[in-house]
């Protein structure tokens, strides 16, 4: 089960809970699809640390706006450049033009304790591999959505991931199953 949520945190890979306030509906996606990348519930400083890695493609220690963009559309978010300025002017406390590790670790922590919206935003980072859009991401969908954001696994370690979480033994995950793996705690009929 850790490798799974593992997968999914680095990711989104993770806790859903941005404090970044979106202006418009429009632009919640991409908070959400950002916010999405961390799993607040359980990631430590190690592993924002990883997320922040695979935000950084270029390893120079700092994410470009251009980078978020690549990332954000590899979540499925087709973020409008206004909304991605926004995020960046938002976390880039020394206004630099750039998020540094300690910057990413601020927004990051900062998300931690808003749990307001935390249900809505498990949904929005579970429909990110839902890619049918029926109530369970299977083996499949997850293989596709850990290739399009350059995550070197093969379809049988999906299916090994899947199985780990999968409760009621029908080879997929639903969003309780997702939710329990999240750490979001009790889940409620709400699939």
């Amino acid at each position: 089960m850790s490798k799974l949520r593992h997968k999914f945190s680095r990711t989104k890979s993770p806790s859903p809970s941005p404090s970044l306030s979106s202006k418009s509906n429009s632009s919640s996606s991409s908070y959400s699809s950002l916010s999405s990348s961390f799993n607040s519930s359980s990631m430590d400083q190690a592993e924002v640390k990883k997320v922040f890695s695979r935000f950084d493609a270029n390893g120079d220690g700092k994410i470009s706006t251009a980078e978020l963009t690549d990332i954000l559309r590899a979540l499925g978010s087709d973020a409008h450049p206004d909304e991605v300025e926004q995020m960046m002017a938002e976390m880039d406390s020394d206004q630099d033009g750039y998020v540094d590790f300690n910057e990413f670790l601020s927004f990051h922590l900062s998300t931690r304790n808003d749990k307001s919206s935390e249900e809505a935003e498990l949904k929005e980072a579970f429909a990110m591999y839902d890619l049918d859009k029926n109530g369970v991401i299977s083996a499949k969908e997850l293989h596709q959505v850990m290739k399009k954001i350059g995550e070197r696994c093969s379809f049988g370690d999906c299916v090994k991931m899947i199985k780990s979480v999968d409760r009621d033994g029908d080879g997929c995950v639903s969003f309780d199953e997702f939710k329990k793996m999240m750490g979001g705690g009790k889940s409620g009929s709400s699939k």
